[in-house]
């Protein structure tokens, strides 16, 4: 499989997505708007659930702890 480049980092479109729409899911789920995050990690989720940015496994993992879950549990069902 070839996946697309941007820049020097690869990009597979599909995953984001599904991984972008999760994190959408889940601050949705715990009733938080996209400011309520911002102000409580300083993470720029709106520019994360667009799909504008290739996430850092660091920045996925810090959200994983602010909503409660475990990385290795945020990937089941994707």
């Amino acid at each position: 499989m070839t996946l697309p480049l941007m820049g020097s980092h690869l990009k597979n479109t599909e995953l984001l997505q599904q991984i972008t729409s999760k994190l959408k899911y889940l601050r949705q789920e715990k009733g938080l708007t996209q400011e309520d995050v911002y102000n409580d990690t300083g993470i720029h989720i709106s520019r994360i659930e667009r799909s504008k940015v290739n996430i850092t496994v660091s920045t996925l993992s810090a959200l994983c702890d602010y909503f409660d879950i475990k990385i290795s549990d945020f990937f089941k069902g994707l």
